[in-house]
């Protein structure tokens, strides 16, 4: 049983910052990449970033140059900075992994359960 644990959420004001952290325990064999994605109400999920095995990264336009993704191999964690808050980054973040346990012969979407992060003076 794989499972993703994420803390880190929150209410801030505008301006301000959060950190979201996401650690994967269980049998795990490999992970090839780890991300966020966010869903504020009435939208749809929309990918923030993601690392990938060979640490590179990438962002949605509009968190580029306040977000940083950052994964630790070894823990098999993978934290998300948000720096200069905006109301609309105000949403439910999911942490996610693509991840091959010990008894596939795959990888496979994981998922933990959100957290919210609300944006507001």
């Amino acid at each position: 049983q794989i499972q993703l644990l994420e803390s880190g959420g929150g209410l801030v004001q505008p301006g301000g910052s959060l950190r979201l952290s996401c650690a994967a325990s269980g049998s795990i064999d490999s992970i090839s990449e780890m991300g966020w994605y966010r869903q504020a109400p009435g939208m749809r999920r929309e990918l923030v970033a993601d690392v990938t095995g060979n640490d590179r990264s990438w962002y949605l336009d509009s968190v580029k140059g306040r977000f940083t993704i950052s994964r630790d191999i070894v823990k098999n964690t993978v934290t998300l900075q948000m720096n200069r808050l905006k109301p609309e980054d105000t949403a439910v973040y999911y942490c996610y992994g693509l991840i091959k346990s010990a008894s596939s012969i795959r990888s496979e979407d994981y998922w933990g359960q959100g957290t919210q992060v609300t944006v507001s003076s």
